[in-house]
């Protein structure tokens, strides 16, 4: 008799992968017999799998984010004024989903920069 095989899921994220592991050791059935069969695990799982996710987490920019880039990258400039900067910031927060703070570190605006740049960059190869 052959074994049947099986594939196995990856998981997302960490919900998934404590999910894995109280099957794995048979506490989720415990649970589900202490708590019944709708003891908010799922909910859990999935709250965690947002929170703590495996994908990466780079999302695409939209049209006025886009726009915006282009608009910056055309000028060659020493300086950014604080207001590009902040547009700049939210862009990169939304699409790195990051929580960066304004900043004087020029080294920390370089490299939010660079970051943008090569998204940027993808973008007009496509």
């Amino acid at each position: 008799m052959a074994k049947k095989k099986t594939t196995k899921k990856k998981s997302e994220g960490l919900g998934d992968t404590i999910a894995k592991v109280t099957k794995k050791t048979g506490i989720d059935k415990l649970v589900k017999f202490v708590a019944g069969e709708d003891c908010g695990c799922d909910k859990r799982k999935e709250k965690l799998n947002k929170l703590f996710s495996y994908a990466p987490s780079i999302k695409c920019l939209e049209e006025d984010e886009y726009k915006t880039l282009k608009e910056f990258f055309s000028i060659s400039r020493e300086t950014i004024k604080p207001n590009e900067q902040s547009d700049l910031r939210k862009i990169y927060n939304r699409i790195f989903n990051k929580n960066s703070q304004p900043t004087g570190c020029s080294s920390c605006v370089r490299d939010l920069v660079d970051r943008l740049k090569t998204v940027y960059n993808e973008y007009e190869k496509n």
